[in-house]
């Protein structure tokens, strides 16, 4: 038995993370071990977005993993922004260094230093650059994917040519990422501004998608940045224009971490474990023999290889049981992992020329059904998205009622009490939404991109606001 998430939902994430095979703790404080299991997930996030960042036109490069310290300096709202969180390395080959040299908290700067060497002129613009890498930031309060010492991600850096361009392309990762989660993931995140406070340090401007926990906190599950200037001018990014003038660029940088991992699973799970969305499940069937005698044993491993083999090659990913195990043992274990269909099959069935598909999502009878084995392929792939769209729907409903609207400084303060999700009006200031922080434990997730329009008084200062901003406890 896993601790039920209504008595203790942080007890619950850390025994699922590691019950259900995804991590192992390491002898490093603050670092995970990723297990198969868990990287497999993501890998299946990797693979989808490499795909489409290539579509649109990114290329892959690999910078290094040690930063010079002065580089970070050049931008000074940036290393303000990750000072506390860096490492430093000041001793190598048994000397000191000369210069220390930062574990790579994240690449603008270094990147950035490229940009100028190999931009000249227009015609090297945009410049489309992606890496996956890992990162570290010196966390002191840690927790398996969600944050931890060293993270993988990609980041995504662009240089281009106007304002308009960058922001084009900084929107355009947002709304990748934003298919990524409603679409793969069936993670119903909502696409928003940063507020000033809570921008990425020495941006213009930062998107990001927001998604409501099983708790109701908020997970911060991608950004894009528009970097504006701030970064060409620390780092002399500069082109010739088609007019002969000498130019700063405009750059932009984006990523997704392996934060994802920690938010599918606390969107999706329950307390039998994890629910996995079947487009990123490392396994989509499990498959399992039903048999007591050695003639039983023979006969349905037989026509269960078989079947497996047709649905492998229509690219299911399928994963015969075949452990001494008792089948409950087995429906428990695969339930703790959260494959998102079961297929079992035992002597009747294969009388019957049938198999039973068990669902994840929906336990007990109501989950189970009959299929013929003729016509398995199209009825597995089917099953498999009749699950994704009711995982999404699932968790698109308890968004949307757990989001409650405030037009009062004591509504909001007794909605996040409540521990729900505020939405209202803002006008405040930057100093008064780090009151509210301090007050409440809340911030500013999001200005969403879908606003109402027109205007209303701010639920703070009455003064009249002209947009709508989403408040919550987050991780």
């Amino acid at each position: 038995m896993v601790t039920p998430q209504s008595e203790d939902f942080s007890k619950w994430y850390n025994e699922i993370v590691y019950r259900a095979d995804l991590a192992a703790q390491s002898p490093v404080r603050g670092c995970i071990i990723i297990k198969p299991y868990g990287y497999e997930i993501w890998e299946a996030v990797k693979n989808w977005l490499d795909r489409r960042f290539k579509e649109t036109g990114h290329q892959n490069a690999y910078f290094p993993l040690f930063i010079p310290e002065s580089y970070l300096k050049r931008e000074a709202e940036h290393v303000e922004g990750f000072s506390p969180e860096l490492a430093v390395v000041t001793i190598a080959g048994g000397k000191e260094l000369e210069e220390p040299l930062v574990v790579r908290p994240t690449s603008e700067t270094i990147i950035g230093e490229a940009f100028s060497q190999w931009i000249q002129s227009y015609r090297d613009l945009p410049l489309l650059i992606n890496q996956w890498a890992n990162v570290v930031r010196w966390e002191l309060r840690t927790r398996p994917f969600l944050r931890t010492t060293e993270f993988l991600w990609q980041e995504g850096h662009t240089a281009h040519t106007t304002e308009a361009d960058a922001e084009a392309e900084t929107m355009q990762m947002l709304d990748i990422y934003a298919d990524f989660a409603w679409n793969q993931a069936a993670m119903p995140v909502i696409k928003g501004r940063k507020s000033e406070n809570e921008k990425f340090a020495g941006a213009l401007r930062t998107y990001t998608i927001e998604g409501m926990m099983g708790d109701k906190k908020a997970l911060q599950s991608a950004t894009s940045h528009n970097l504006g200037q701030n970064f060409a001018k620390a780092f002399n990014i500069k082109y010739l224009s088609r007019e002969n003038v000498e130019e700063y660029c405009w750059t932009t940088s984006w990523g997704m971490s392996t934060r994802i991992v920690g938010g599918i699973v606390m969107t999706h799970g329950d307390d039998k474990g994890l629910r996995l969305p079947p487009r990123v499940a490392p396994i989509q069937v499990v498959a399992v023999p039903i048999y007591k005698t050695e003639t039983e044993i023979s006969a349905v491993t037989e026509a269960l290889q078989r079947i497996v083999k047709e649905l492998r090659g229509a690219g299911i990913r399928v994963h015969i049981d075949d452990r001494d195990e008792t089948p409950g043992f087995k429906y428990n274990d695969w339930e703790m992992r959260g494959v998102p269909v079961r297929l079992e099959m035992g002597p009747k069935d294969l009388e019957k020329n049938s198999v039973v598909l068990a669902r994840r999502d929906v336990p007990g009878k109501e989950g189970k059904q009959f299929v013929s084995q003729d016509g398995i392929v199209q009825a597995v792939k089917d099953l498999l998205d009749t699950i994704h769209h009711h995982m999404l729907q699932q968790a698109q409903d308890f968004t949307q009622s757990n989001i409650q609207d405030v037009h009062s400084h004591d509504e909001f303060k007794q909605v996040i009490e409540a521990g729900y999700w505020a939405r209202g009006w803002w006008a405040g200031s930057n100093e008064q939404e780090r009151g509210i922080k301090e007050e409440t434990g809340a911030t500013i997730r999001c200005f969403p991109l879908d606003q109402p329009g027109g205007n209303a008084p701010c639920f703070l200062t009455g003064q009249t606001a002209d947009r709508i901003a989403l408040f919550a406890k987050a991780y």
